[in-house]
Order: structure tokens, then C-alpha cells, then sequence
């Protein structure tokens, strides 16, 4: 099915905005569709990443994907886009991400996954809806890393970098 964005959502009780959306595509693949939730509107990428508020990155798979290798993916985006410091903070939390994602198997069209960050608390994952045990990766590090991924300086996919800043909501139909 196509990807659907809400508007606005509720993380830890506060409302949040749908800041913009966009499909990442690989060769000629699309491979899901990402969007990024603020509590206000930004623009620019270092103000997301740096803003200590409640934040949320909601991805919505479009094509079958061994979900191992997207965890190895992510984990590669962050630490290509993150400080050596950054990167050895948020490590934990990769590796916990990573585990998730080697149980999971596969990701299939249609499933989701949601990464919520709550100042204090920290980041949780949560796959078709359904948080990960263990609670929170605590570390504000590993979102912040996991953000650079989409808007760090070498992000995953330009287009969608822009797109999540932007404003924009994909069109994720038969036809581009």
C-alpha cells in the first residue's frame, strides 16, 4: 500500500508536526518512504539534529528487504555522518538497533517502523507499532546520529534529505 503520513502525532504526550516526507530510492528501487515530526517547523538539518526536543522518524517500507542489511545500512549512515565521539556514544544503541533488526529477518511492503526520541528519556524503536523490549536506548548520542543518516552531510539519499526539510509529502502512487 501506498505510504500515508499523518499530519500531526502524539509522542510522550506532546503533539507533534509532520515536517516533511520523502521516498529513498536506490538505483531505481523504492525503498521506503521516511518522515520527519518536530514540534515546530525547521528548515535546516544541524538545527534538527541538534534541537533537544521530542522528535519522531517514521519509515514505511515499499519494497521486501532483508532486514539485517538495513540495520547494517543504518549503522553505516551513522557512523559515516557522525563525529568519532558522536559515533562511539551511540554504539549501544546501533548494536541494539542491529539486533532488532537481525530477529525481524525481513521487512516487507507495508511495515513500518517508528523511532521516537523524548528529551530524558531516549529514543525508542518501536516495528509495526510495537516498541522494542528493554525500554529506551538512553543515550540522546544515538538519535542524534540516527537523524544524520537523512540529514547528516553525506545522507542516504539527497532528494529525501530535502524533501524531510521541506515540507513535502511524497506521492508514493504508480507514478512518480
Amino acid at each position: 500500500g501506498a505510504a500515508k503520513f499523518d499530519a500531526k502525532v502524539e509522542v510522550g504526550g506532546q503533539q507533534l508536526l509532520l515536517n516533511g516526507a520523502g521516498i529513498r530510492t536506490k538505483l531505481v528501487f523504492k525503498v521506503y518512504a521516511a518522515g520527519l515530526y518536530l514540534p515546530k517547523h525547521m528548515t535546516q538539518a544541524q538545527e534538527v539534529v541538534g534541537a533537544n526536543v521530542t522528535r519522531r522518524i517514521h519509515v514505511h517500507m515499499l519494497r521486501d528487504i532483508d532486514a539485517k542489511e538495513l540495520g547494517k545500512l543504518f549503522t553505516a549512515g551513522m557512523e559515516k555522518n557522525a563525529s568519532r565521539e558522536e559515533f562511539a556514544k551511540a554504539l549501544g544503541g546501533a548494536i541494539r538497533m542491529g539486533e532488532l533488526f537481525a530477529e525481524k529477518k525481513r521487512l516487507t511492503p507495508g511495515e513500518t517502523f517508528t523511532l521516537d526520541y523524548i528529551p530524558g528519556s531516549g529514543t525508542t524503536i518501536s516495528i509495526n507499532g510495537k516498541p522494542i523490549a528493554g525500554g529506551p536506548i538512553r543515550e540522546p548520542e544515538f538519535f542524534s546520529a540516527l537523524l544524520k543518516i537523512w540529514l547528516g552531510g553525506d545522507p542516504a539519499d539527497r532528494s529525501l534529505k530535502e524533501a524531510m526539510l521541506a515540507g513535502k509529502i511524497p506521492a508514493t502512487g504508480a507514478k512518480d
